[in-house]
Order: C-alpha cells, then sequence, then structure tokens
C-alpha cells in the first residue's frame, strides 16, 4: 500500500500544478495592456492568466524558448523567424492580432521636405526592425533598395540614397530617448506610445495592411494547449478589436485579415 500510495502521488502533484496557469511575456504598451483587458474575459474560461513583464525584444522569447512563458504576445513574425533562425528556437506564430506601425519622427524639422543632405536617421537596431525601417523609407522615396520585398535588407542593399542620409541603429527602446540628439528617428509606436508621441506627430508611418503584423506566439510542441487556443480566441474576438481601436485611436491598429500584405502608402 505504501508503495502504491508513493507512486500516486507524484502524478496527483504534476496534474494539480499544471492547473488553470498561462504566464504570457509581452512588453508594457499595447501587448500587456491588450493582455490585462483579457485576463478577466478568460477567468470566466477558467484560465488565470499570468502577465509576464518585458522592456525589450529579446528577453520575451529566451523565457519562451526556455519553458518560463507559456506564450508571448509583442513580435511580428518576421522578427520571430529570425530568432528561430539565430538562435535555435523552435518557436511559431499563432494568429496576427494587431500592428505597432513603425513611424518618422523628428524633433528638427517641421516638414519632411527640410531635413538636410547627410542628416542622421536612427532605425531601430534588431535586425528585422532595422530592415522594415529601410523598407518603409523606401515606401516614402527617401532612398531606393535593390529588392523592397527583401525583409533582410540593408544599407548595402541601398542603390540610391539621393540625400546621403546617414543611419544610425540604436535600441529600440531608446529611440524617443535619443530623438533630440540624431536629424530624425524611426520608431516603433508602442516606444513612441510610452514617450507621449502620436502617431499624428509622425511624417509618415505604416498602416493596417502592413505584414508585421504582432503575432500571439508559442513553442511548437505546446501550440495545442487548451488554455492558449482560449487565449487566441479571445484576443481575436470583437471585444478586445474594439478595446484596441477605443484605447489607442489609430495608434495601434487590429488585425484584420491574417493573409494581408504590406503596403504602406
Amino acid at each position: 500500500m505504501k508503495l502504491r500510495n508513493a507512486l500516486i502521488l507524484p502524478i496527483l502533484i504534476v496534474t494539480v500544478s499544471f492547473g488553470g496557469d498561462l504566464k504570457v511575456g509581452a512588453t508594457p504598451v499595447p501587448a500587456a495592456e491588450i493582455l490585462q483587458f483579457a485576463k478577466p474575459i478568460l477567468s470566466k474560461e477558467g484560465v488565470n492568466l499570468i502577465i509576464q513583464n518585458f522592456t525589450d525584444y529579446v528577453t520575451p522569447d529566451i523565457s519562451l524558448n526556455e519553458g518560463s512563458s507559456d506564450a508571448n504576445l509583442y513580435q511580428h513574425k518576421p522578427f520571430l523567424e529570425k530568432m528561430n533562425k539565430d538562435r535555435g528556437f523552435h518557436l511559431i506564430a499563432l494568429d496576427p492580432i494587431y500592428v505597432v506601425p513603425l513611424g518618422f519622427y523628428s524633433k528638427k524639422y517641421k516638414n519632411l521636405a527640410d531635413i538636410k543632405k547627410g542628416a542622421t536617421i536612427a532605425l531601430p537596431n534588431d535586425p528585422t526592425n532595422y530592415s522594415r525601417a529601410l523598407i518603409l523609407l523606401n515606401d516614402f522615396n527617401l532612398i531606393k533598395l535593390k529588392d523592397p520585398s527583401n525583409t533582410d535588407s540593408t544599407e548595402f542593399d541601398i542603390i540610391d540614397n539621393p540625400k546621403k542620409f546617414k543611419f544610425k541603429q540604436v535600441e529600440a527602446a531608446m529611440l524617443p530617448k535619443i530623438l533630440d540628439g540624431v536629424d530624425a528617428a524611426i520608431i516603433n509606436a508602442n516606444y513612441a506610445l510610452q514617450a507621449g508621441f502620436s502617431l499624428k506627430q509622425a511624417f509618415f508611418h505604416e498602416n493596417d495592411k502592413s505584414i508585421y503584423m504582432n503575432v500571439l506566439a508559442s513553442r511548437r510542441d505546446n501550440q495545442n494547449n487548451p488554455d492558449i487556443q482560449k487565449l487566441k480566441k479571445v484576443l481575436l474576438s470583437p471585444e478586445i478589436k474594439k478595446f484596441i481601436l477605443n484605447k489607442y485611436k489609430g495608434e495601434i491598429l487590429p488585425a484584420q485579415n491574417p493573409s494581408q500584405t504590406r503596403k504602406n502608402k
């Protein structure tokens, strides 16, 4: 009898500890705010959502890959694919939820045409957002890329730079803070919002047709976790879309269709 009880006890512990807890990594704005709104909705489904806040773009994927998180919400698919390739992760994008548009900001100039030759433009330093920023500059005719559809574009792919812009790569979260020290910067809307900027202040920006939709991500081995599937359903619900539209008033845009393609003009 003692042996049988000893064998049963660990099984009971595992069952109880799994429970309805779902740990989801997120950056503060807008992902953590969206998840906070979703939390009571999920609670009715028997899921206790634990929001893990991160302030950078790399650590959330490390946490997810190591199993410290069950899922995360903060990144677009090209970034996730780059992390998989560079770090050997096995993360997958489940569904697009919203887009955080990149915008072109300046404190030194009031008009785009006034920006001088040789001006320094700050760009996000993570590879995918760096390439994304160059594509945005191409789309608005400030530079010309060899292949604007190449999501791995670098400065070496620029075939025309009429104003001889210089590019400075900066950690994405720091871009609003260093805007005074450069001529202009391309900033992710989440960090712009945290710094008190509005997308309306940008000279130009992406729209809701961007391929850079932020996705709910999980590991390949837990993508069918019932709690993650419940979270996905809630994040794609009309309630969440309405919340995003009402709270961010066009600064953050809910996903319209998973099959959208980039069209920034």
